[in-house]
């Protein structure tokens, strides 16, 4: 076929494919789409030396096909030094690595819909890739709160008015308004927050709401919930009114005069 003939196909199709293109709010829309209009022009396409669709041939040929191997990992790769900020830069963007990984070497893949950090051999950190269409507009910075949890470890204060944690999810922000008006309140938020390096981060949210629908918002009281969801005991507050068999004859009195008479009164079976 002449090399003329191929491009005036190509160009027919792509015409057939993209004239009926609606609009997508991301790139995976885009490829979903993509896909389902191409087996429906390939069911309405006949194939020309078999009979049958394209899409009728297809199934034919299926069972005979070898198997696809593994996908190839596809990425571009940057080696990139982590600053003291722990932001690196691509794109004019700047993201967020690991605080335990400044002033330390990392290897920066670059996917057409992700940023993957490696260091060491291990995925330390992912993002999602900015994509901005215009280069007037300034570069975002996207930060992940918990890549500066061992930062606050060291300064809880760096808390307060920290950027990266404005990020936070609801209830970890609810609870900091009402912590850090208490004294050593910075500490107290910082331990919280560092219970997602070792428990599951939903679990710890849910402790916290919990928490804060009771109007006890301490750590304390987060860590006894914490712990009874991870052991799988009911958090719900149990009945403790007893039982009319259980009932004081006499109420206790808050009489601190009866110490007095204790203490002054003779005989080994009295205090003294």
């Amino acid at each position: 076929m002449a090399s003329g003939q191929v491009e005036k196909n190509v160009r027919d199709a792509r015409h057939r494919l993209w004239q009926l293109m609606p609009a997508f709010p991301d790139l995976e829309a885009l490829n979903g789409w993509l896909e389902e209009r191409c087996k429906l022009l390939w069911a309405e396409t006949a194939h020309g030396t078999l009979p049958g669709s394209i899409a009728d041939v297809w199934e034919v040929e299926k069972p005979t096909l070898m198997p696809l191997p593994t996908m190839f990992d596809g990425f571009v790769e940057e080696r990139k030094r982590v600053p003291p900020t722990c932001l690196i830069t691509f794109d004019r963007n700047r993201y967020s690595v690991p605080a335990s990984f400044a002033n330390r070497p990392v290897s920066l893949h670059i996917y057409p819909e992700r940023l993957v950090v490696v260091a060491e051999g291990h995925v330390i950190c992912t993002h999602e890739r900015i994509i901005e269409r215009s280069h007037r507009q300034p570069g975002r910075v996207i930060y992940d709160w918990r890549h500066y949890l061992a930062v606050i470890q060291r300064k809880p204060g760096a808390l307060r008015n920290g950027a990266p944690f404005v990020e936070m999810p609801e209830p970890f922000r609810k609870l900091q308004g009402k912590i850090l008006r208490k004294p050593g309140g910075d500490r107290e938020m910082v331990d919280i927050l560092s219970l997602v390096l070792h428990h599951d981060e939903q679990a710890v949210l849910c402790a916290v709401d919990l928490a804060l629908e009771a109007g006890v918002p301490t750590k304390t009281h987060v860590l006894n919930l914490l712990h009874r969801l991870v052991d799988g005991i009911p958090t719900d507050r149990p009945d403790v009114t007893p039982p009319p068999a259980l009932s004081l004859s006499k109420e206790p009195e808050a009489n601190v005069a009866r110490y007095d008479v204790l203490r002054t009164t003779g005989g080994t079976r009295h205090a003294s």
